[in-house]
């Protein structure tokens, strides 16, 4: 047979490779995460700023109606 295991020197550089890939996996895995959290932050503020303003518009709408 023409193939043979490569021997150690070849498994050593198939580990590596597999580390390598696992860690730029990882690394993506990550940056998603971390992109996800800063998305949903954001959101969060912004609802939370359309929130403030809508009850100050209630507010401002209820002071102004005359009272009965």
């Amino acid at each position: 047979m023409c193939f043979r295991a490569a021997g150690i020197g070849g498994s050593v550089l198939v580990i590596l490779a597999l580390v390598i890939y696992l860690l730029k996996t990882i690394i993506g895995f990550i940056a998603f995460l971390t992109g996800a959290i800063k998305i949903l932050i954001i959101l969060t503020f912004v609802f939370l700023l359309v929130g403030v303003g809508v009850m100050v518009v209630r507010g401002l709408n209820d002071r102004r109606r005359p009272k009965e």
